[in-house]
């Protein structure tokens, strides 16, 4: 998430009430996920586990619970809980904008674009040309749609990431600050969910086709010509490259990658990243002839224990 304007390691420090380590005038661009940090980006960090990896990241002011040695040409924000102080920017930079009306007055719908009955569309909203809102689809605020893009009823882009931090007294919500972005010739089915990302950007790629029921989770990033069937979950932070066929029923973990023009039969658990051109199946997730074999060898296994005896 990029700020307006360029902001100050000492006016982010002000926002938050924290100490800093660097130069007061040190630029500061944006916020963002430590997978997807910038130069100029905010990323936070509050387990020492994680420490080495977010001040040797791309980001250049990292946002730490600890008073450690800033890494040359970087700078530190010292908080006693980043997890809070994150969700302090967000709020600042992207608060939570009440609508008045079923269609905000600032969203920007191109020609030929036809809304159905009963739709939402929030603050910020872009729709390209050419495309048809079916009834009942909610767009949150600052979700793009490309052209000729469809959207069956029910639908909901753009709603919180699931991301919580467990606490003494239950679980708090990292504020998700991105968007959903949907780009030219997309299908989408009735009843899916995908969710915006925290800081950057959940996107479905150009051509690809979703079914019914699919949810897609935080900061996701969907290849061009991609095929998903119903009830298929895609968790946060997942890489799918260009046409991938996901049939129905398929779960994957978070943050891996499913390589181009990969098939993943029904029922499957990705478990871990996968190279493409090659078809899998089962879970944990194998190569399907590898895994259909296996399968196989398990039906003989009592005509086997009868040999034996």
């Amino acid at each position: 998430m990029k700020f307006p304007q360029i902001q100050t390691l000492e006016k982010i420090a002000s926002i938050i009430g924290c100490d800093y380590i660097g130069d007061a005038t040190f630029s500061v661009h944006g916020m963002n996920e430590i997978h997807v940090v910038e130069p100029g980006d905010i990323v936070f960090v509050d387990h020492p586990k994680y420490y080495d990896k977010a001040l040797q990241s791309a980001a250049t002011i990292i946002l730490i619970n600890k008073n450690v040695e800033c890494p040359k040409g970087k700078a530190l924000l010292i908080s006693d809980d980043p997890f809070r102080d994150f969700n302090t920017l967000t709020n600042h930079f992207r608060p939570f904008q009440a609508s008045n009306s079923a269609i905000s007055e600032s969203a920007k719908i191109g020609n030929g674009t036809i809304i159905q009955p009963n739709c939402f569309i929030g603050n910020n909203v872009v729709i390209g040309k050419n495309c048809l809102i079916h009834s009942n689809v909610s767009i949150y605020d600052n979700t793009i749609i490309g052209d000729n893009v469809m959207i069956h009823a029910g639908t909901i882009l753009g709603a919180d990431a699931f991301y919580y931090k467990k606490r003494p007294d239950g679980f708090d919500q990292l504020i998700s600050g991105g968007r959903v972005v949907i780009e030219n010739n997309v299908g989408i089915g009735a009843l899916c969910t995908i969710d915006k990302g925290v800081t950057g950007d959940t996107t479905i790629g150009e051509g690809t086709k979703i079914d019914n029921q699919v949810h897609v989770g935080h900061d996701t990033i969907i290849g061009k010509k991609c095929l998903i069937a119903s009830q298929t979950g895609i968790a946060g932070c997942v890489i799918i490259e260009d046409e991938v066929t996901l049939w129905g029923q398929v779960g994957t973990t978070s943050g891996i990658t499913i390589g181009a023009k990969a098939v993943v039969m029904g029922q499957t658990g990705v478990t871990k990243s996968i190279e493409g051109g090659k078809s899998y199946f089962g879970t944990p997730v194998e190569e399907s002839r590898e895994k259909l074999k296996q399968l196989a060898n398990i039906k003989r296994i009592p005509e086997i224990l009868n040999k034996l005896k």
